[in-house]
């Protein structure tokens, strides 16, 4: 399960070294790869939906996850909503807490919502992340409903195995996140690895032995 802004090609050494020991299921989530544009601005929730909807129709059952980012949060809503429909659950690069913000990012918020006041325009071409600003309008409120939704409420409710695996250069989701989710979470624990946001392709050996090991224990 794939980031935001990529697709399931994120994923193409994972899906080629575990080919040889599973059945393996890459999905693009709508609005990435070769998916079908949203039509209208999709939740986490909407998200954790039609992926159930998808993997039942493809007769998936009780599958481990493999998830990447914004996949993760897709995973732990899904997870949480589904209690019985997936086994083991790894999150890399895992997001969804939001941690409090401080004065400079207060500042930042206020200042484009002034600014959108006067100069719609100009704030949307100057402010939020250089993400964002690539964005249909479907997708720009899509991406609102779903970096506003802290997701620690969710993992609460979650009673499968999960491991966080963290590259240790991660600086888009960094390990403070990741100890938020292990608080609410009964049974996780994390590992880390060499690398950034995408220590599963920058060294896939090393992530598919920690995958390995886990979904084999």
């Amino acid at each position: 399960m794939h980031g935001y802004l990529s697709s399931k090609e994120a994923f193409t050494a994972q899906t080629e070294y575990f080919s040889r020991f599973y059945r393996v299921t890459a999905i693009d989530f709508l609005g990435f790869g070769e998916s079908r544009e949203l039509t209208s601005a999709f939740s986490v929730d909407d998200y954790a939906d039609w992926l159930y909807d998808v993997l039942t129709a493809l007769h998936v059952q009780k599958p481990h996850v493999v998830a990447h980012s914004f996949g993760c949060r897709v995973a732990i809503k899904l997870a949480s909503k589904y209690p019985d429909f997936f086994d083991k659950i790894l999150l890399t690069g895992a997001a969804g807490v939001i941690l409090k913000r401080g004065l400079r990012y207060r500042i930042k918020v206020k200042t484009y919502r002034l600014v959108k006041k006067f100069a719609p325009r100009f704030a949307e071409r100057h402010f939020g992340s250089a993400e964002y600003r690539t964005l249909s309008p479907v997708m720009r409120e899509s991406y609102k409903k779903i970096v506003n939704e802290d997701l620690r409420e969710c993992a609460k409710r979650i009673e499968n195995q999960v491991l966080f695996v963290q590259g240790e250069e991660d600086k888009t989701t960094p390990i403070e996140e990741i100890n938020a989710y292990l608080v609410c979470l009964k049974y996780a624990k994390v590992v880390t690895m060499p690398g950034g946001h995408f220590a599963f392709a920058e060294y896939p050996t090393a992530f598919h032995l920690i995958a390995e090991d886990y979904f084999y224990e």
